[in-house]
């Protein structure tokens, strides 16, 4: 149907016919034998249609395009595998990719059979984030957005939706997908989700998309199965606490700031509701107060599982029509597709809420230029193919995440860096296998470098044994790894877990190393001519006291999982070539908190149960390593260096009492010009008294001299942070800035942010840090 005053040209039926199956074959042989498919070329039926008018707003173009379409060609759109419009000239559209780090094997829009078979695998994100460095985690989004437009280009993709970051908050050790995420703290979540969009998206989001964004899954989504309760079933109990100040935050930068075109709602239930199916997250705050500029989509699946799991809604049709009248465009499945006319037939939804979405979906596909003509005459990313794919600079960028990101855990007696003369023994189940490195949604790799073979490059006569049939351990060859470790003048082990331990849909239900791998590695220590190193690939933390107090391990690095230059990066880290300067974005916690359910969502301690709380804002045990934590060959101290911002900030401000004790200003009432008006710059100078150059992050910290067991307040809370190299001698400064409206508040129990009248100190490091410094800052009417 066309639009209102603007007619398409008179056909005939059988001319229709005739155009619209020869355009299909056109367009499934552009998609499969090396052509971008895409719309609005020379030869489309649509060409003189206002949506294909590239100087039209995107919205608008969407909107004429939605109209046009019937009522069944608009209900095909509503899957991730879009049908094809073909009397239009409009391809058919696959939305799921995925790009957590790296382009993936996941998803049905991207693929490695053609002129570029390989693609960079970067670190998994975990490991990334250990680097808390903004500028690397943007690199690395930019060039993952790179190599999907090259694929694009080549015919090699179906889609440039790419459906990540996954920025939800790692709030249980055990959880599964936790190595996805960029750990525990919502501060650097929502800094490691505005960077990693930007790069993803393009330099000109606003115009021309390189490749579209999606956060993921929103919101407090972190569990995948345990103890019977499966994330498809599981009802999430949330405080509007703890959604205001961790779970919700790095979903709001991901949209105010990273101006991300994609939210995916979580499986699970939010307090009773599905989060696909809850009207308040998707469409008033995420669209409403959020300013979503883009779509919003289910996980896969999921809209089946509100009706066949969850039973929110009595039938198929119903199921359906609650979901996309609160706001959800997108059903990554066919759910929608199978059910959505009848839906429409019962006038349980109306078109005008099927036009909404479409419209929504559309609009982004405009802005990736689907509809603008050839893709490869584009001026902005045109020109990219297989040359900027697995190029150089991205085999480069692969090895320095991955060696910035590792973590020195312990460091005994300098037992690191080595030495490259002697026998060198390395065993372990992961010290070998290329597997061993990838996490998971991973991708084929255009090279790999395991351990072992990074070792060899600096010790050529290396010896190996696996000691382990697999990560899992269910068998050990303890006197071989022994012997071996016995004739030899120094021992590294391999060791951790593997995608058999901790991946999608399995969560873990111990935090000790698996099978026999302790007493193992204790075995080797023990025969060892002196102290081990023990290196650590793992997802999420493990349990390792015995190591840390162990004398005869000398020294414990944690790899994550690394990507395809992970065992070059290990080795250069062991041999001295690179200065550890990772920090732990997770607490690791003792095996005793595995008594604690999962399914309790609490973020705060509650001391009247022994409830222990988590996260290092809220846990109040002992934990085995602390978040922030990492060691570096040389020494840094740091100190605040600027003036500290005048001691009433707020002055003509009136406080009113907290709610929850206190007095306090609300953030609401403060304003955005307010708000504006009170940030202020901070200072730190870094010294690195050696004895070798290096990178260290700068982490600040706020937290309240007056904080008491079980008040709402997080015992303290990362402001920012920022990563520096510093050569040895040497001094440097770093600058950030401080939003106290952001920063400096706090959630109330109704999830009303708050900033404390009072006192709030600013620190450097930790308060276990010598090398830190702090800062009093006071919000006195």
């Amino acid at each position: 149907m066309a639009a209102a005053g603007i007619p398409l040209p008179p056909v005939t039926t059988t001319t229709a016919a005739l155009m619209a199956a020869a355009l299909l074959l056109l367009l499934l042989r552009a998609a499969e034998g090396g052509q971008p498919p895409y719309s609005c070329g020379p030869q489309s039926p649509s060409a003189g249609a206002p949506f294909c008018d590239a100087r039209l707003p995107a919205a608008r173009r969407a909107a004429d395009l939605v109209s046009r379409l019937t009522a069944a060609e608009k209900v095909a759109q509503l899957g991730d595998e879009a049908g094809g419009v073909a009397r239009l000239g409009v391809p058919a559209y696959k939305w799921w990719s995925e790009g957590l780090h790296g382009l993936s094997y996941w998803g049905h829009g991207m693929h490695f059979n053609g002129t570029v078979r390989g693609i960079t695998s970067f670190p998994q994100v975990l490991l990334t984030a250990a680097a808390f460095d903004d500028a690397l985690w943007f690199r690395i989004g930019q060039a993952i957005g790179t190599e999907a437009r090259a694929l694009y280009n080549l015919g090699q993709a179906e889609g440039l939706t790419i459906w990540s970051p996954n920025v939800n908050i790692f709030r249980d050790p055990r959880w599964g997908r936790g190595q996805e995420t960029p750990g525990e703290d919502p501060t650097t979540a929502s800094k490691y989700a505005v960077a990693f969009v930007r790069g993803l998206q393009g330099s000109s989001p606003a115009t021309a998309l390189q490749t579209s964004a999606c956060c993921k899954h929103a919101t407090a989504y972190d569990l995948e199965d345990w103890n019977g309760v499966a994330r498809y079933n599981f009802n999430a109990r949330v405080t509007a606490q703890d959604l205001a100040d961790t779970f919700n935050p790095p979903f709001k930068s991901c949209v105010v700031d990273g101006k991300a075109t994609c939210i995916m709602c979580a499986y699970t239930g939010i307090n009773g509701v599905p989060a696909c199916a809850n009207s308040d997250l998707l469409s008033k705050t995420v669209r409403g107060d959020w300013g979503l500029d883009g779509y919003v989509s289910s996980d896969c699946d999921a809209v089946a599982i509100m009706r066949d799991a969850q039973r929110y809604a009595p039938t198929p049709e119903d199921t359906v029509a609650v979901a996309i009248k609160a706001g959800l465009d997108l059903n990554c499945g066919t759910y929608t597709q199978e059910h959505g006319m009848a839906a429409l037939r019962q006038g349980k939804m109306s078109e005008k809420d099927v036009d909404r979405a479409l419209t929504n979906l559309f609009a982004v596909r405009m802005r990736l230029g689907h509809f603008d003509g050839d893709p490869r005459g584009s001026a902005a990313y045109g020109h990219l193919g297989a040359a900027d794919v697995c190029t150089q600079a991205h085999r480069d960028l692969a090895l320095e995440a991955a060696q910035d990101g590792i973590v020195l855990l312990k460091n005994d007696a300098a037992a690191l860096p080595l030495g490259r003369s002697g026998a060198v023994a390395v065993i372990g189940p992961n010290a070998d296998d290329p597997a061993a490195l990838n996490g998971n949604y991973f991708g084929p790799p255009c090279e790999t470098t395991t351990p072992l073979q990074g070792i060899r490059r600096y010790v050529a006569g290396a010896r190996f044994i696996a000691g382990c049939d697999s990560p899992a351990c269910g068998f050990a060859a303890t006197g071989q790894a022994a012997a071996l470790a016995s004739s030899s003048d120094r021992v590294v082990l391999v060791m951790g877990l593997s995608q058999d331990q901790e991946k999608e849909g399995l969560d873990r239900t111990s935090l000790l190393l698996p099978g026999k791998q302790q007493s193992l590695i204790t075995a080797v220590a023990n025969a060892a001519r002196r102290p081990v190193i023990l290196v650590l690939l793992t997802g999420g933390p493990v349990d390792v006291t015995f190591a840390k107090n162990n004398p005869k391990i000398g020294a414990i690095l944690w790899a994550g999982y690394p990507g395809q230059a992970g065992g070059l990066a290990i080795a250069r880290v062991l041999f001295g070539d690179h200065n550890p300067s990772g920090r732990l974005p997770v607490t690791w916690y003792p095996e005793e908190f595995t008594k604690i359910p999962m399914t309790d969502m609490r973020m705060r301690a509650d001391p009247a149960t022994g409830y222990p709380g988590r996260s290092y804002r809220f846990y109040q045990g002992n934990p085995v390593y602390k978040f922030g934590y990492g060691l570096s060959y040389s020494k840094f101290t740091r100190r605040l260096v600027t003036d500290r911002p005048g001691r009433n900030l707020l002055a003509g401000v009136a406080p009113r009492p907290a709610g929850d004790g206190g007095e306090s200003y609300h953030v609401e009432e403060i304003g955005a010009e307010g708000c504006e008006q009170l940030k202020f710059p901070v200072a730190v100078e870094v010294e690195n008294q050696g004895p070798m150059d290096g990178k260290h992050s700068v982490l600040v910290f706020v937290r309240w001299p007056n904080a008491t067991t079980g008040e709402s307040r997080a015992a303290r809370q990362l402001v920012g942070f920022r990563s520096q190299h510093v050569k040895a001698g040497e001094k440097a400064r770093v600058a950030m800035e401080v939003d106290p409206c952001e920063h400096l508040s706090r959630a109330r129990v109704d999830g009303k942010k708050v900033i404390d009248r009072g006192s709030h100190f600013l620190m450097v490091g930790g308060e276990e840090d010598a090398g830190g410094d702090h800062w009093e800052i006071s919000f006195d009417a």
